[in-house]
C-alpha cells in the first residue's frame, strides 16, 4: 500500500555570507529512506522533533516532492497524481483542522461530501455510523470554533473518513485530549482497522497510542530509518530490564536468587529487576521453592524508556538497532 524506496529530501537555504552576499546551504531532512507498509497494517512512525516525520508524511501525501528516490502510495506517485490519490487518503493533523471554522460541524461534513463526490446514501450511512460511535450528535449544529479540542478532534476524524479512504495518516491525533476522549479515539481506530482493513500510519509522541494501536513501528532519527519491526522486538533489541513483582505471606529480607536483583521492598511486596531477554520461569521457580510466595506479576519496561534509549543511541552517533528479514504479515499484525 505504501512503498518508499531510497528517498532523500533536501531543502535549500540561503544564508548570509557577508554584507551583500548569500551562500547556498543544503539541509537534508530525509536520507536514504526505505520501507513498505502492507494493506491493513497499523504502523507507528516515531522520532524526536526534527527527525523527518512530517517531511515524510508530506511526501506521502504529495505536498512535497522527493529530491531523489521513489514513492508509490496505492500504486500512485503522490507528487504527480495528487488529485487521484486524495480520494484514497484520509489525513488528520492534531494541531490543525480540516473543518470550516465558522460553520456548524454538520455543514463541514456536507461540504466534504461534495468535494470527495461521496454518493448521498453512502454519505448518510457513514455519517450515521460515526455520529453513533464518536458521539457527535450533541454538537453537530455547533460552529467548529466553539467546539472543545476533544470534540473538534472527533470531528476531524469523521471528516477524514467520510469518503472511505484506503489509507489514513494520523499526525498526533490525540494531542491535548483527556483520558476519556483518547480512549474513544483509540477504540474507534482499532474498530475501523478491524472491520474495514484500513491502513494506518500514525505519528505521535504519546507512547500509549503506539502500544494500543500499532504492533509494528518505524523509528526515524536525523532523517534516517533506525528501526523497522515489531514493538516487542524493539523492546528486546534495546535491552533493559523487566520487573518481577513478588507478594510474600509477610515481610521478609530481600529475596536472593540468581539472575535478579531486588530494587525495592515494601512490607511483604518486593520488586526484582532482571534482563528483558531472560526468561522469568527460572526466577519464579526458585522463588516459589524457597520463599512463602502468595502472588506475582511481571511488568515490561515502559515503551517511553525504550524509545528514549533508542533516540539517545541515534543522536550520540551509535548505530541504531534495526530488524532484518521479512516485514510482519498484516493479518498477524492486527
Amino acid at each position: 500500500m505504501i512503498d518508499v524506496a531510497e528517498v532523500e529530501k533536501t531543502f535549500v537555504l540561503r544564508r548570509r555570507a557577508g554584507r551583500f552576499r548569500r551562500e547556498r546551504v543544503d539541509v537534508p531532512a530525509v536520507t536514504d529512506l526505505t520501507f513498505r507498509v502492507r494493506a491493513g497494517e497499523m504502523v507507528g512512525y516515531l522520532g524526536p522533533n526534527g527527525a523527518g516525520k512530517s517531511t515524510t508524511i508530506k511526501m506521502l501525501i504529495g505536498i512535497l516532492t522527493p529530491t531523489t528516490g521513489r514513492i508509490r502510495v496505492s500504486g500512485l506517485d503522490p507528487s504527480r497524481q495528487r488529485m487521484q490519490l486524495a480520494h484514497r487518503l484520509g489525513v488528520v493533523f492534531g494541531q490543525r483542522t480540516t473543518l470550516w471554522w465558522d460553520l456548524p460541524l454538520r455543514d463541514s461534513f456536507n461540504l466534504l461530501r461534495h468535494i470527495y463526490h461521496v454518493p448521498a446514501a453512502r454519505f448518510r450511512q457513514n455519517l450515521d455510523r460515526f455520529v453513533d460511535i464518536l458521539e457527535l450528535a450533541p454538537f453537530l449544529e455547533t460552529p467548529v470554533r466553539q467546539l472543545s479540542l476533544g470534540q473538534r478532534m472527533r470531528g476531524d476524524l469523521t471528516a477524514a473518513l467520510l469518503h472511505d479512504p484506503e489509507i489514513v495518516y494520523l499526525d498526533e491525533p490525540t494531542i491535548g485530549l483527556d483520558v476519556v476522549s483518547k480512549t474513544a479515539v483509540r477504540e474507534f481506530l482499532t474498530g475501523l482497522n478491524r472491520e474495514h482493513g484500513t491502513t494506518v500510519l500514525l505519528t505521535t509522541h504519546d507512547m500509549t497510542d503506539i502500544e494500543q494501536l500499532c504492533p509494528r513501528v518505524l523509528v526515524i532519527d536525523q532523517g534516517r530509518l533506525g528501526f523497522d519491526g515489531l514493538l516487542t522486538d524493539l523492546r528486546a533489541r534495546i535491552g533493559g530490564e523487566r520487573t518481577l513483582i513478588v507478594d510474600l505471606s509477610g515481610p521478609h529480607p530481600p529475596i536472593d536468587v540468581a539472575g535478579a536483583r531486588v530494587v525495592r521492598v515494601d512490607g511483604p511486596r518486593q520488586w526484582l529487576a532482571f534482563p528483558t531477554a531472560a526468561s522469568a520461569a527460572p526466577l519464579v521457580t526458585a522463588i516459589a521453592n524457597r520463599y512463602p510466595l502468595v502472588d506475582l506479576s511481571i511488568r515490561e519496561p515502559a515503551i517511553e524508556d525504550v524509545i528514549a534509549q533508542l533516540y539517545a543511541a541515534g543522536m550520540s552517533g551509535a548505530p541504531l538497532p534495526s530488524q532484518a528479514g521479512p516485514k510482519p504479515n498484516p493479518t498477524t499484525a492486527r
